[in-house]
């Protein structure tokens, strides 16, 4: 019985991990989608194709993990976060800062 709780306790954070992973992931590519391309550029953050092709694999590599029932703690998960996570902690707040036109490219 105490094996069965312990199951389902775990199963639940996992769920609860990938749904969370899920929502950064789409979060980072629609904010990739709505971005002009020459901001990456004056940016110098590689190029909108690179960030859209990067953030769109780590979505749908999330949408795989919870509906193929893959452990979102995966080796394929952790690198789809942590590349949705860069895009969203270096190249979303430069960009923005671009747009307030405060950016200095040097």
């Amino acid at each position: 019985m105490g094996q069965l709780i312990i199951y389902y306790a775990v199963t639940a954070i996992y769920f609860v991990l990938g749904v969370v992973a899920l929502g950064l992931e789409a979060w980072a590519f629609i904010d990739a989608l709505s971005r002009n391309h020459g901001d990456y550029e004056a940016t110098m953050k590689r190029s909108k194709g690179f960030w859209l092709a990067l953030t769109g694999g780590a979505a749908l590599v999330g949408v795989l993990s919870l509906a193929g029932g893959v452990s979102p703690m995966g080796l394929f998960a952790i690198v789809a976060v942590t590349a949705s996570c860069v895009y969203l902690a270096d190249v979303r707040p430069a960009i923005r800062e671009l747009r307030r036109g405060g950016y200095n490219s040097w």
